[in-house]
């Protein structure tokens, strides 16, 4: 796997951190829009506020993410959300790990964890 060695002291992630990550990939949420999007994937743990807000919190610091200055219209009753968006090293960490996780899909296959893929 072809990676930035400064990459992997952030590997492996967290599930919350990687589904934060996916869900940023996508555009700019606050943090209960990030919830909101793990339960549409039909993820069956889904994190609570309370997680939610600590691993935020954590990846800003690390720099994996950062404030949006983006604000929704006082309008819609969401003027008080505070928005994230990924940064270009939270991107190539998230790329990373979806690496990672591909590989080790791979090798449960190989194993006979998983059913062979049919192409």
């Amino acid at each position: 796997m072809d990676r930035d060695r400064g990459i992997d002291k952030y590997l492996p992630l967290r599930r919350v951190e990687f589904h934060i990550l996916l869900s940023l990939v996508a555009g700019e949420r606050h943090g209960y829009g990030i919830i909101q999007e793990i339960e549409a994937r039909g993820e069956t743990s889904v994190p609570d506020v309370g997680t939610m807000y600590r691993a935020l919190a954590r990846m800003a610091e690390s720099g994996l993410i950062e404030a949006a200055p983006r604000r929704p219209a006082p309008d819609t009753g969401d003027e008080r959300r505070n928005y994230y968006r990924i940064t270009a090293l939270g991107r190539r960490v998230a790329r990373a790990e979806a690496q990672r996780l591909e590989l080790l899909t791979q090798a449960a296959r190989l194993g006979g964890l998983l059913p062979k893929e049919v192409k």
